[in-house]
């Protein structure tokens, strides 16, 4: 679960763009799964902005569908 800070900048960031890797694997499991909503605690918008982001970035091979 993100921490009290960590959850302000995630909240308070404007746009997630889908080529800020390191923001978009802050979200993810190390098998390259999206975490759930209750896991990284963010509103259900930012949620469904950051996913959007993720599978941009998967389909432009920015980030893995799957790690093996």
């Amino acid at each position: 679960m993100a921490h009290q800070s960590e959850r302000e900048e995630i909240d308070n960031k404007k746009f997630v763009d889908y080529k800020d890797v390191q923001y978009l694997r802050m979200f993810m499991n190390p098998h390259a799964k999206i975490l759930a909503k209750k896991r990284t605690g963010v509103s259900a918008a930012k949620q469904r902005e950051i996913s959007l982001a993720i599978k941009r970035a998967r389909y432009m091979a920015l980030l893995p569908y799957l790690a093996a």
